[in-house]
């Protein structure tokens, strides 16, 4: 159960770039970062037009002062003053996510960045060692890995519960934009433009987030893939808003992952089944208390949220923040990782002293790679590339 006695005094002071005035995403990190009272916000560079992120900003009760017309001015005029942000979080377009971090860690502030944190590995491998130089945390937001039942998984894997893993299949297929809507939605304009989202739509925008989950659950490493992708809304080209992907493992497993936009009907469809020599499991993101846990030559099991009966890891990776029964969602998610952000900024570690889990700058560099690997063999008429 969550401890709502912990607490630091004072909370970590923190700004933002970006996530200004209609922006979903700006206010989930806002909900995630002060709900446990760990994070206070101090100051933002939250838009593009100086005034309306100076109105906005005001309006979410920051000092005139203290709503920057961009993030260079606002890490310059924060390190001047004694009670000046001491880590920022990013939720701004992709293409400039690199310039952004690698300015927030010179000017030695911890970083929550929005996913990806840069187009290339070698960008997302300069940042990592710039902030290993600036002793300061890169994080970065693969919002659904906060989810508890994510770390049941984590753990039931970990002691063997499912034996030797042998077949990983992934899915994050929306049918949200099957048709072109961009026309319209300048939110998914950026996101369809390869000099602003970078050199993947789909796979980059929600293909890694199903990656990272299954990553940090089997702790399996990718040895090589083969991706197949398509835009089937022309326009879309070269940028893909469907591709099919399979892996192979060091260990010898192996996987699958579909990222869509064009699934059309399904809400969410972010799903995984990890299937071990033993038994098998399955989550959907749609009913995130759950998981399905199959073993061979047994009935099935669903396993809830809370129960007493889950792992400890369960519970102190990402704490539940309500009992069992009542349904925790994705602002409770974010809530958890911001929570371990948290402590990883303030030094601290974790409950039984292992070391500190959240998805760090190694997370970023690996969803990089996979976008780095999926373009190269999609172009490549799917021929298996090397993942390293």
């Amino acid at each position: 159960m969550f401890n709502e006695e912990l607490q630091f005094k004072p909370a970590i002071r923190w700004g933002m770039v970006g996530g200004g005035r209609g922006s979903q995403i700006g206010y989930s990190h806002r909900c995630a970062a002060q709900r446990d009272g760990l994070f206070k916000l101090m100051a933002g560079a939250f838009d593009l037009n100086a005034e309306r992120g100076r109105s906005f900003g005001t309006n979410l009760g920051l000092s005139t002062e203290r709503c920057y017309p961009d993030y260079t001015t606002m890490f310059t005029e924060e390190a001047k003053r004694p009670d000046g942000i001491e880590a920022v979080s990013i939720a701004t377009p992709n293409a400039t996510h690199y310039e952004i971090c690698k300015a927030a860690l010179h000017a030695g502030l911890h970083v929550v960045c929005e996913k990806p944190i840069t187009f290339t590995s070698k960008e997302a491998s300069e940042l990592q060692s710039l902030a290993e130089q600036q002793q300061r945390k890169l994080a970065v937001m693969y919002g659904y890995s906060g989810y508890p039942m994510i770390h049941q998984a984590r753990e039931m894997v970990r002691r063997g519960d499912l034996g030797e893993i042998r077949v990983v299949n992934m899915q994050f297929a929306h049918g949200s934009h099957n048709i072109e809507h961009e026309k319209n939605d300048p939110g998914l304009k950026w996101r369809v433009s390869p000099q602003v989202a970078g050199p993947t739509y789909v796979l980059g925008d929600i293909g890694t987030h199903i990656f990272y989950l299954c990553e940090m659950i089997t702790g399996l490493e990718v040895s090589r893939l083969s991706c197949m992708k398509q835009a089937f809304i022309r326009s879309r080209a070269p940028l893909e808003d469907n591709a099919h992907v399979m892996l192979e493992y060091t260990s010898g497993a192996v996987g699958t992952l579909w990222a869509s936009a064009v699934n059309a009907g399904a809400m969410h469809q972010q799903k995984f089944r990890i299937v071990g020599e033993k038994a098998s499991i399955e989550w959907w993101d749609e009913h995130p208390n759950q998981l399905r846990y199959e073993v061979q030559g047994e009935p099935a099991r669903v396993l809830e949220r809370g129960s007493a009966y889950l792992y400890n890891d369960a519970a102190g990776v990402a704490a539940s923040h309500i009992g069992v029964g009542h349904p925790e969602g994705y602002f409770e998610s974010w809530a958890n990782l911001y929570h371990r952000f948290a402590l990883a900024f303030t030094g601290q570690t974790s409950h039984d002293e292992s070391p500190l889990w959240y998805p760090d700058v190694y997370a970023g560099i690996n969803g990089v790679r996979l976008c780095e690997k999926c373009v190269e063999s999609a172009t490549s008429q799917s021929q298996w590339v090397s993942f390293y």
